[in-house]
């Protein structure tokens, strides 16, 4: 029999194997021993599941758990299950899937009256650990998307349906588990036994659906409660109302019908009146508040927030003064060091907090103080005489990525603080059971951002992106529950736009970097949105959020 070479890059072993071996068969031969189960492979650093047949020389890596797209995998998997097991347990019931929050997936069950009980959940859960213990397979078939159409037609997937019916395509994957069918964009496990670690509880209206950590496959997620970042997802469940858009299949279908300059109008017009609401919640305490401090994770547009914020403030009669924090870092020789002995200039103690705080303090007593500078160049502070005393109506704006950190201003009593925590919480979904993930948006617009204003490829920035996602981790998600409001930047429509320019970067990774299985997933990704023209894209206004990533902004940066 014919055979072909394959390279494991697991074990550095490189080996003959008859053509048509599964990857499956090939991990098994080799005995491949990962920190926890084997969940896909990396296949010429493109993403295949375990069942993946090699007919050409190939060199392979098998992934588990602790890669974020083994995570991916598992998620795929898990969500399909607890699809399964609500048709098994409640015909009549529809699941959707809604957002990330509290360290889980939260998802509506319904069937059109929001009667879920705590019962129904138990009933559930069981069937669900039932069906691990059958180790039903998952089958993937590539039918005729006009039958995957019919099919998700007939089960109620309206939008399932209509995002196949806009990307126009002769096949359409479609993934079958116990005869149930379903459609995601990305691999699954080859069974339902991999499923080895779950939890399904009650939460709000619906369920919260408990995945493993990532470093331990058998303990699960620690449960958080996020009770203002839910309040902000259901907001923008009403503005995706407001704007007739339930899924990616009716954005696509609006664009497609010339409705784009209407989508962008109302959008815009939404987020504007957030901006002028939190103006005036400020106001209406304006003689206590003194400091409005602004955080966020990357690219989740904190800098357009603070600008146009401070806009609506002038409108109520306030004077904002930005007070830099970049200004207040510590001389090089004593910034903190990473595990790997590098600079971490997102460590809280990268700047002179102590210093920061006696400035505030001053500022607020109605003393004039002399504002730092920091040359990046040489790593020094230096005082240029820029001094700084705020006057009857002045405001502080504080916007970093350590501005609700406590720590930051702990010489400052709450009273005199306004909090907000700015992200781009993503408020369309590809359909009924497939998600589009808040770091996913946020990657797109600063691959973008980075190509055009920092010169940097998407190879960089994907380079980056995973040590960006630790800081981010470390100082900026435990404290968004401390702000006072929060703010989505996340437009509707910005994926059609920003596809445009993202495709062509990402295209641009060769298949020798192991960074080419993230870019092949967001191309994967982004094909599935219809594109927005060069014309409509014009009526994006110059203060739009969307401007500070792929430019022609108003605002200076």
């Amino acid at each position: 029999m014919e055979q072909v070479v394959i390279t494991c890059e697991n074990t550095g072993i490189t080996k003959s194997y008859n053509v048509g071996t599964s990857l499956l068969e090939i991990a098994e031969e080799q005995d491949i021993q990962l920190q926890s189960q084997i969940l896909a492979v990396m296949v010429d650093n493109q993403l295949k599941n375990l069942t993946y047949k090699i007919y050409n020389p190939k060199t392979v890596k098998f992934i588990d758990i602790s890669h974020p797209d083994g995570m991916r995998t598992y998620h795929r998997s898990l969500i399909f299950l607890l699809q399964k097991a609500i048709k098994d347990v409640l015909p009549n019931h529809k699941l959707r899937v809604k957002n990330s929050i509290a360290n889980g997936l939260y998802c509506e069950i319904n069937n059109g009256k929001n009667t879920l009980t705590p019962t129904n959940v138990d009933d559930v859960r069981e069937r669900m650990h039932d069906l691990v213990t059958q180790d039903l397979a998952y089958i993937r078939k590539k039918i005729p998307t006009a039958e995957a159409i019919k099919l998700f037609r007939e089960q109620g997937y309206e939008e399932k349906a209509l995002l196949l019916q806009t990307r126009s395509r002769f096949y359409t994957s479609v993934y079958y588990l116990d005869g149930y069918p379903d459609h995601y964009y990305g691999p699954l496990v080859p069974s339902t036994g991999y499923i080895t670690k779950f939890g399904l509880i009650r939460y709000n209206s619906g369920v919260l659906l408990m995945f493993p950590k990532p470093d331990n496959i058998c303990e699960l997620q620690d449960f958080v409660e996020q009770e203002k970042m839910f309040d902000i997802f259901k907001e923008h469940k009403e503005w995706g109302s407001i704007l007739g858009v339930k899924g990616l299949g009716s954005l696509n279908s609006a664009i497609q019908r010339g409705y784009t300059g209407q989508l962008i109008k109302i959008a815009e017009a939404l987020q504007e009146k957030k901006y002028a609401m939190i103006a005036d919640l400020i106001y209406a305490k304006h003689e206590m508040i003194k400091i409005v401090l602004i955080a966020g994770p990357s690219s989740s547009g904190k800098t357009t927030t603070s600008k146009r914020l401070a806009i609506q403030l002038k409108v109520a009669k306030l004077n904002p003064v930005v007070l830099e924090l970049d200004n207040y870092f510590v001389d090089r020789e004593n910034t903190p060091r990473d595990e790997h002995g590098d600079y971490d200039f997102e460590n809280l103690h990268a700047l002179d907090v102590d210093f920061f705080n006696q400035q505030l303090k001053a500022l607020l007593n109605g003393e004039k103080i002399t504002v730092p500078k920091f040359d990046f160049l040489e790593g020094k502070r230096y005082f240029d005489n820029t001094r700084l005393r705020l006057g009857e109506n002045d405001i502080l704006v504080i916007e970093g990525i350590h501005a609700l950190n406590p720590k930051l201003t702990s010489l400052v009593p709450d009273k005199y603080k306004f909090r907000i925590y700015a992200s781009a919480l993503t408020s369309v979904t590809i359909d009924e059971n497939n998600r589009i993930p808040t770091t996913d948006n946020r990657l797109i617009r600063r691959i973008v951002r980075d190509s055009w204003s920092r010169g940097y490829s998407a190879l960089d920035t994907i380079r980056r992106w995973q040590s960006v996602r630790r800081g981010e981790n470390k100082n900026i998600f435990p404290y968004q529950e401390n702000a006072d409001v929060m703010f989505n930047s996340a437009l509707l429509f910005e994926l059609s736009v920003l596809k445009n320019y993202a495709e062509p970067l990402l295209r641009k990774i060769p298949p020798i970097e192991p960074e080419y299985a993230e870019a092949t997933r967001l191309l994967k990704f982004l094909g599935y949105f219809e594109e927005i023209s060069k014309q409509d894209e014009q009526s994006i206004p110059p203060t739009s959020v969307l401007r500070e990533f792929i430019g022609g902004s108003s605002f200076e940066y």
